[in-house]
């Protein structure tokens, strides 16, 4: 399963190596919390719903494929592939800004307020699962899955760049792809601008749609504005649909109970990405044959991640969770994998990183006021 875990590998190493790079400069200041939530907003619940995205399409392309495509050479099939995904993500994207529910999903990616890679990666648990019906299309028409899925990680991969700080405006490419510059756009905090530019990879959608637009010429900012999403990915994902349906479930508003320093939270992030990377490398997306073990490690993965949420908002609960997700990782491996293999050193490592946050370490008592103690 290497080349379902090089993607992520790849990402992270990415994201963290721009905001190094931004941290590094006078005008950016990297808001390290911010980057650990976007990298830990959906990662685990979001391959979940990819696994089901892939297993619905391919039941498709096996069961129901019109077979439209037979009579393409193989550059025509991946050229039709290639476009017509664009195509069916740009309107997948418009809708998600023109439907209330669909939104309550998207809106976690425009709540962001940092234009970086980090961004890029931040979204809701359930944005595979909306997506599904859109790619369906592309089943019945005949891709094969294997195309579909290394095309998907092309455009996700382009999507991913489009959301960098770096790179400068791209000459004649701007005419044809969507770049950071056009990007931006989609980002500023006022409708007017952010309900343009859907285009994932190819702006000539926009453009073909009448969707277009550039960058405004006064001082802008990025976001939604309102409410700022919780750090905890599960109110994060959930918040926006128990708004939707007037449920009075709210995640907790009292004071922070103590201030996670940077380093110690984005160590816990990398830590757990090493155990998602795991995941990924024994299971892929793993719906054939489902076994307790592998039911025991996705929770496992997915309470850690609400674990980071709860400590970099200060809850006590979280040192408590965290310590758990530790304590339970390495017996895990242990229990379940029969060997000793690398993936058992990383568990280890949670659980090292876990037991020392509990001890005191990387972390500082809060007053009632919120001051430091």
């Amino acid at each position: 399963m290497s080349d379902l875990v090089l993607p992520i590998v790849a990402m992270v190493m990415l994201v963290m190596a721009e905001a190094l790079v931004l941290s590094r400069q006078d005008k950016h200041q990297v808001n390290w919390h911010d980057v650990v939530f976007n990298l830990n907003s959906g990662h685990i619940m979001l391959w979940l719903f990819r696994g089901l995205e892939v297993t619905c399409y391919g039941y498709v392309a096996l069961h129901f494929s019109q077979h439209w495509l037979d009579g393409l050479s193989t550059w025509g099939l991946w050229l039709f592939a290639l476009l017509a995904w664009d195509f069916a993500f740009y309107w997948l994207h418009r809708l998600h800004h023109r439907f209330s529910l669909l939104w309550a999903v998207h809106v976690v990616h425009h709540q962001g307020e940092h234009f970086n890679l980090s961004l890029g990666v931040r979204n809701s648990w359930y944005s595979s699962l909306t997506s599904i019906p859109f790619f369906l299309l592309l089943a019945l028409a005949g891709v094969p899955l294997s195309v579909f899925i290394t095309v998907s990680i092309f455009h996700y991969s382009v999507q991913l760049f489009n959301h960098n700080a770096l790179t400068p405006k791209l000459g004649w490419l701007e005419y044809i792809l969507v770049t950071p510059n056009h990007h931006r756009v989609h980002h500023v905090c006022d409708r007017a601008y952010s309900d343009k530019n859907f285009g994932g990879s190819f702006i000539f959608w926009d453009k073909l749609f009448g969707t277009f637009a550039r960058l405004p010429e006064t001082e802008y900012r990025f976001g939604t504005g309102g409410e700022r999403s919780s750090r905890n990915p599960f109110w994060a994902s959930n918040r926006p649909f128990f708004r939707l349906l007037k449920l009075p479930f709210l995640p907790a508003n009292s004071a922070a109970a103590f201030h996670c320093r940077a380093r110690a939270l984005t160590s816990g992030m990398l830590l757990l990405f090493v155990l998602v990377a795991s995941y990924v490398w024994i299971y892929g997306y793993g719906y054939q044959h489902i076994s307790r073990e592998q039911v025991a490690l996705f929770v496992l993965l997915a309470l850690g991640a609400v674990a980071l949420g709860g400590l970099s908002e200060g809850r006590r609960w979280s040192l408590l969770l965290w310590l758990t997700v530790g304590l339970a990782s390495p017996a895990w491996f242990i229990l379940c994998r029969n060997a000793v293999e690398p993936w058992l050193v990383a568990a280890l490592l949670v659980m090292l990183h876990s037991m020392a946050l509990a001890a005191g370490w990387g972390r500082q008592t809060l007053k009632p006021g919120g001051e430091h103690v």
